[in-house]
Order: structure tokens, then sequence, then C-alpha cells
């Protein structure tokens, strides 16, 4: 997949990303996450306090995959840095379009408002490295 491609496949349907980040202690954590892209960039909102939350404000740098569980089977993968933002307008609205894509529009001021709290996130990775493959199992 060339960089087009990879967005595409990372804006279509409702597809969990997997988001890798390194624990205190130097263990490995992975989590699934709800994200949007904005241009070149994905947005996510995580707690704060959570190991997730703790990780990314301790080591910017992550991994995130996204995959197709039908074959033929497709992923991409994206490596880079994180900046995080407690901006109650900015989490708000991230929330609300985060929401209206896994959630539906219907739901997506629902969803929003209960996850654009105090405590709450705002995260932007912004890639470094971006690799895709469509047809896996072919």
């Amino acid at each position: 997949m060339d960089d087009t491609e990879a967005k595409a496949f990372l804006a279509s349907g409702t597809r969990t990303g997997k988001l890798a980040v390194v624990r205190a202690d130097g263990r490995p954590h992975v989590s699934p996450v709800w994200f949007v892209l904005d241009g070149d960039d994905l947005v996510f909102t995580t707690w704060g306090d959570s190991v997730k939350g703790k990780a990314l404000r301790r080591d910017p740098r992550v991994a995130l995959t996204v995959d197709d569980e039908s074959p033929p089977y497709a992923f991409v993968m994206v490596e880079g840095t994180v900046s995080i933002s407690e901006d109650p307008d900015a989490l708000l609205h991230w929330a609300t379009v985060i929401a209206a894509r896994y959630m539906g529009t219907g739901r997506a001021e629902t969803y929003g408002r209960r996850n654009g709290v105090p405590g709450e996130l705002l995260v932007r990775l912004t890639p470094d490295r971006i690799v895709g493959r469509t047809g896996v199992a072919e």
C-alpha cells in the first residue's frame, strides 16, 4: 500500500486500532483504541490515569496496527510520536467526531460528552512510518 491507500484503509469502516506503548518497567502494553484521521495524524482519546495514558505521558513513541480480519486479510501499521492535549473544547470536539465514526451520528453527542471530560486525554499520533499490506493470504 502507498500512503494514500493506507490512509483510505485507516479511514474505512469502524476498525479498531491496537496501540502499543511501553510501561514504566519496560513491559509492552497493547490496548484497543477508536480513532479518526485528521490529515496525516490519527486522533484518539484515553483516560489519563490508565496504563496507556501514563505510558503516553512518559514516552511519546508508539506503534498502532489496524487490520482487516476478513480474507484475504490486510493491515496497516503506523509508528510515530504522540502529542497530548487536555483542552476541554478540543477534547469534546474530537470525542464527538470519534463517537460518530464508531457509534453513528445519532449517538455521537452522547458518547462525545461521556468521553470528552476532565481526566481524559486528547492524543494526536503523528506518523513517522506507515506500512500497509493487502492480500496477506493470497
